[in-house]
């Protein structure tokens, strides 16, 4: 295949317009970045191309012949692969059984599975991803975020019947550290040399400058603008994508920090984690940065009573702090927003009323049993006032909201109880950079009326464009903690990898 066009593509649920008369063409060869606010209509278009939805009008054309996409099944024999956003791992099965789950089964006598060579061709696919450290017997479960995403990728890279035309990866990186993303790049470069298609979603402007020959920016389900990567700049890619320029990326603090202390970590041990010393003042944000799997997320288990000190103390707000579990956190005003929102934090097939109102159920019922609606619509309005949220209304399914507002009913539910301390794991993954900015904005919105927050991103600039103070985890282990002061992004790499302390 040499060239993939798709003519005057619309979709509509309803009276939204997810697409409108859309027309993009994709040349064998090249990495085609698709970029878009959350709600701009990307994950439509990709369903539409897996054969999931179906378009109110399309033509595809492959090499001028029109083809039609009318189910998965066509979809797969066009040798379209797909990494989706939404990880769908299924945690019981091994690794081989995940990668298979949409290949089938190698046989022997045509009717006994041949596990050898599932085994083989799944060490084969990880193996072109430069990954040893999976072990393809071990269940799905057993893995991290990251190592879960590069099973999912590597799945696509199984030797199948059908020769690969198309790879669509949705967000790939999001879970990714910097090294594991360098060997994903390196991928896609071999790929092209094999003149296969890459279409490429992401959020994160330098991947895509990087690695992109052209962009395709979606704005309420129009095509906006198609360019060579080469001609763009970040500047011109948000006003695309927003439709207004944005001037600061991470929005200024104001006000000084208060002296009182909020919480205060002394020499905290867990199983997990040691030599935890820290404390966060009113309206401070500390961050928390390092390699992956260093103790960040172990961190957040031990403020919210999921992993029991062994060592050490805590003091939240002048008190002695022993948290027996989330439950009794959120009571005590220690609020969190967790990194993988679709697994964690909300019941998609729920209305945004039920998931923003969920936790403090008891609080707006009546009777303990019954629910009050009055209650529930008051505070779900007043909430997605605070946050922004674009949605219907109430009833609507969180399903139905793009990424970004997802993450926003997440951050209203966590601040439903005035939190005094706000805990963030990866708050801006997956989001678009209006989103983001909406996010940041509260963040700063919630220190300078008291809250203290504490930070986990992957991203570094995000880390150092919002933290007050940097905690520096290596190996389950402080290692330091860094003023804020002109930090860069290569002042913090170097700490990731220093032998000694300084």
């Amino acid at each position: 295949m040499k060239k993939l066009e798709l003519l005057n593509l619309s979709k509509s649920f309803s009276a939204f317009k997810a697409l409108s008369d859309v027309n993009i063409e994709l040349l064998s060869g090249e990495t085609h970045a698709l970029m878009g606010e959350n709600g701009a209509g990307k994950t439509t278009l990709i369903k539409i191309l897996a054969g999931i939805l179906k378009p109110d009008q399309m033509v595809m054309k492959i090499d001028n012949n029109i083809q039609k996409v009318n189910s998965a099944i066509d979809s797969k024999n066009l040798g379209f692969n797909f990494i989706h956003q939404e990880l769908n791992i299924v945690s019981y099965l091994s690794v081989a059984e995940n990668m298979f789950l949409s290949h089938p089964y190698p046989m022997r006598y045509g009717a006994l599975i041949n596990w050898n060579k599932i085994y083989k061709l799944s060490k084969d696919a990880l193996k072109k991803l430069d990954i040893t450290h999976i072990n393809v017997e071990d269940k799905c479960a057993s893995l991290s975020t990251g190592d879960q995403m590069l099973v999912k990728i590597a799945s696509c890279l199984i030797k199948t019947e059908t020769s690969p035309t198309l790879y669509v990866f949705d967000e790939p990186t999001a879970a990714l550290t910097i090294q594991e993303s360098e060997k994903l790049f390196k991928v896609i470069s071999n790929l092209k040399k094999k003149k296969v298609i890459i279409l490429y979603v992401s959020h994160r402007m330098n991947e895509i400058l990087e690695i992109s020959d052209r962009v395709t920016i979606l704005r309420d389900g129009l095509n906006v603008l198609t360019e060579e990567s080469s001609k763009l700049s970040k500047e011109k890619i948000i006003r695309s994508m927003i439709g207004k320029d944005l001037s600061d990326n991470f929005p200024k603090k104001t006000g000084k920090l208060n002296d009182k202390v909020i919480i205060e970590v002394s020499n905290g041990h867990t199983k997990n984690i040691k030599n935890i010393n820290f404390k966060i003042n009113e309206g401070e944000v500390l961050g928390i940065s390092g390699l992956a799997n260093s103790g960040q997320r172990e961190i957040f288990n031990m403020l919210m009573g999921i992993d029991n000190l062994v060592k050490g103390k805590l003091n939240f707000l002048n008190k002695i702090y022993k948290p027996t579990g989330p439950k009794d956190a959120w009571k005590k005003l220690i609020s969190f927003v967790p990194r993988e929102r679709r697994r964690d934090a909300l019941i998609l097939k729920m209305s945004v009323k039920f998931n923003t109102t969920l936790p403090h159920y008891a609080k707006l019922s009546k009777f303990f049993f019954l629910a009050n609606k009055k209650k529930e619509n008051n505070i779900t309005n007043e909430l997605s006032k605070k946050v922004q949220l674009k949605y219907k209304n109430n009833n609507q399914s969180i399903y139905q909201l793009s990424g970004g507002n997802q993450q926003k009913v997440v951050f209203g539910r966590a601040l439903a109880s005035n939190p005094k301390l706000l805990l963030l794991d990866e708050p801006t993954r997956g989001v678009d950079v209006g989103a983001k900015l909406d996010i940041y904005k509260l963040i700063r919105k919630l220190t300078k009326n008291g809250c203290g927050i504490i930070l986990n991103s992957t991203d570094l600039s995000e880390i150092i464009g919002m933290c007050d103070r940097i905690l520096v985890l290596k190996n389950h282990e402080q290692y330091k903690i860094i003023e804020n002061l002109d930090v860069t992004t290569k002042d913090l790499l170097s700490n990731f990898y220093e032998e000694k302390k300084i």
